[in-house]
């Protein structure tokens, strides 16, 4: 078996591979204060432990984003209550992230994103599902000019 070195690009990421998760057993007002001073400081929690413990945080803009972990029964559930089917997880993602957006009450900026990353789903669900011998363009979904 030969090993090929990694690309310039994965290089960097060797001290993140490396690197392990601690977990805190603590009271919940410490979790509390913790999470609360983590979003008062617009950080994540862990940067926020970080900060606590003195420890260097990165300092670059982080896109702002909400993560769950999803299997397959949650696509099920999803893709049933949007009248999707299970396998578009990507207009599963997108349904989903508009009732987050109608959970916060909406706002000019959550339209804003919803409309612009709803164009790039729909594009994208399209392509997915052309039919056989028929390309789609990813931008537009419309059939491709040849």
């Amino acid at each position: 078996m030969t090993v090929r070195a990694k690309p310039a690009r994965w290089q960097g990421s060797d001290d993140a591979i490396r690197a392990v998760q601690v977990a805190f057993d603590v009271e919940e007002a410490v979790l509390e204060a913790v999470r609360k001073a983590a979003f008062d400081r617009h950080v994540s929690t862990s940067d926020q432990i970080r900060q606590v413990l003195g420890l260097t945080t990165t300092a670059g803009p982080k896109r702002p984003r909400l993560t769950v972990s999803l299997g397959a029964a949650d696509y099920e559930f999803l893709a049933a209550r949007y009248g999707l089917a299970a396998d578009d997880r990507l207009a599963i993602k997108e349904r989903a992230t508009r009732d987050l957006i109608a959970f916060a009450g909406g706002g000019k900026a959550a339209a804003k994103s919803t409309t612009k990353n709803a164009a790039k789903s729909t594009a994208k669900s399209a392509a997915k599902s052309a039919p056989d011998g028929v390309k789609q363009s990813a931008r537009t979904g419309k059939p491709a000019r040849r």
